[in-house]
């Protein structure tokens, strides 16, 4: 077993916060009624991707129905839907769907993980649940190895971002950058973990045109551009 496989071992064991333990089971046991034949997964979700990633994309949580029930981050639900058609159309995926965890896909070039790992009522984790995931993400991304870009997904993650670089030995950033779509702190190659921040691609967003696709290939394509990565076309 690799250490990557005993992280993922010891994060989908874990059972640290208390709110998020009995969050997470008690919506894996009544299940949503279009998904009533199927078993959740009902556990804290692992990072996911390539592991020779150079960009690191960071979400927020689990969705309660999404990656709670089928076990992947983003896997399953209408956020996920929007983000893979895009990592796909933009070179980092090899197909544009994600409905379960032996569906296929495969990620190059990018992982995916949340800043909390456990599906929070409301989708709103606390910061004392934020901060007690951060040192699986301290470990997951020493043992990457090759990350030079953290895409933040939504202000969540851009502050969960800041606090990653700071507990993986890195300077606090004064004054504190604000998070913005397309807004980028640091540079690749002077910067250790710079940033770069997208909308979430919640339904919140992509349904009122806060996010469109065009606007998240953009920030995935300059993704590309900033690390190093070819620009080719879907699934390169």
């Amino acid at each position: 077993m690799s250490a990557l496989d005993a992280l993922e071992q010891e994060i989908t064991t874990c059972r640290r916060c208390p709110r998020l333990v009995a969050w997470r089971e008690e919506v894996a046991a009544t299940k949503r009624r279009a998904f009533a034949d199927e078993e959740y997964w009902g556990r804290p979700v692992p990072g996911f991707g390539d592991r020779e990633a150079r960009v690191l994309v960071l979400g927020l949580a689990p969705a309660a129905h999404g990656a709670n029930r089928t076990g992947r981050i983003f896997t399953g639900d209408r956020s996920g839907d929007f983000l893979f058609a895009a990592l796909h159309r933009t070179g980092f995926a090899n197909q544009p769907t994600s409905v379960s965890r032996d569906d296929g896909l495969a990620l190059r070039g990018a992982w995916i993980a949340a800043a909390v790992r456990c599906a929070p009522p409301a989708n709103k984790p606390t910061p004392a649940e934020r901060d007690t995931c951060l040192p699986f993400s301290v470990r997951e991304l020493a043992l990457l190895g090759g990350i030079e870009l953290v895409l933040c997904l939504g202000a969540f993650a851009w502050e969960a971002a800041l606090r990653l670089r700071v507990a993986a030995g890195e300077p606090a950033v004064r004054p504190r950058p604000r998070f913005g779509h397309g807004v980028q702190w640091g540079e690749v190659g002077r910067d250790r973990l710079p940033l770069l921040g997208c909308y979430h691609p919640s339904q919140q967003n992509t349904f009122t045109g806060v996010l469109t696709p065009a606007m998240i290939d953009d920030v995935l394509l300059h993704a590309r551009e900033l690390t190093g990565l070819p620009l080719g076309g879907p699934g390169a």
